[in-house]
């Protein structure tokens, strides 16, 4: 029998592997024999997600503490990564911020953090890793965690910011997707919905959101862990290879009305 999803002996790097989708989409990788390298800005969290993933995957694993937004410590993770695997297979581009404010309150400061976190940080970590691990490889899967607001606006939470540079994220998939194919890498996306992470989970615990998530999404209901990690195994996935530069999203529908 074939078993479409071994992920035995690769490696992915996850970024924003402390908390949250990064973590889930780091277990399910891991759940099909991935190794992982977490890499985000507090070193503690990183340490522990690492040891969880050991002792529950029996997979390896490696924390680096890493700032997308750091160009010196992008490339340092990628070759640490390097030095101590000698390979990167997949990317998971999961790290991102959100700022949530009307358009006309938003600073400067706020849209220039929001894609520089969101956008640049994401090619950033996409141009070192292609470039030392997954071009010279002539493979890769490479996986950006856009957003379903990257496809549609919204009107029930401000965040202007952050529809710019999630639909960037989007146009950056196909641009990449476009670029990189020749190489054997494949550049998609996953554009969740909403999901309860430590971001995200003050706003979706209010009744007024529940009531309204309830009218525009056909599922009628918040997405919950696990319900990422189908998505994220398929992209990651050898058999996946004619996918690319496709945008997946996983939103109970909110996008499809």
């Amino acid at each position: 029998m074939r078993s479409y999803f071994d992920l035995t002996d690769r490696v992915a790097l996850v970024t924003g592997c402390s908390t949250g989708l990064g973590v889930q989409m780091a277990k399910a990788l891991a759940s099909q024999g991935c190794n992982i390298v977490a890499l985000a800005r507090r070193q503690e969290k990183i340490d522990a997600v690492s040891a969880q993933l050991e002792e529950e995957f029996g997979v390896r694993t490696l924390a680096v503490r890493c700032d997308i937004t750091e160009t010196q410590m992008v490339k340092d993770a990628v070759r640490t990564t390097m030095e101590h695997f000698g390979r990167i297979d997949i990317l998971v581009n999961n790290a991102g911020t959100g700022a949530i404010a009307p358009a006309e309150d938003i600073t400067d400061e706020q849209f220039g953090n929001e894609l520089n976190v969101d956008l640049f940080g994401s090619f950033k970590v996409a141009r070192e890793v292609a470039k030392v691990a997954m071009i010279p490889a002539k493979y890769g899967r490479i996986i950006n965690i856009a957003s379903m607001y990257g496809l549609v606006g919204n009107k029930i939470a401000p965040c202007s910011p952050y529809h710019a540079a999630k639909g960037g994220v989007v146009n950056l998939t196909r641009g990449l997707a476009g670029e990189w194919g020749k190489y054997g890498i494949t550049v998609n996306a996953i554009c969740p919905g909403y999901f309860w992470t430590p971001l995200t989970k003050e706003t979706l615990e209010t009744d007024w959101f529940g009531e309204y998530a309830k009218t525009v999404i056909p599922l009628e209901r918040y997405g919950v862990e696990g319900e990422l990690d189908t998505a994220a195994i398929f992209l990651a996935s050898p058999a996946s290879s004619y996918v690319n530069g496709i945008m997946v999203p996983v939103d109970g529908g909110y996008t499809c009305v």
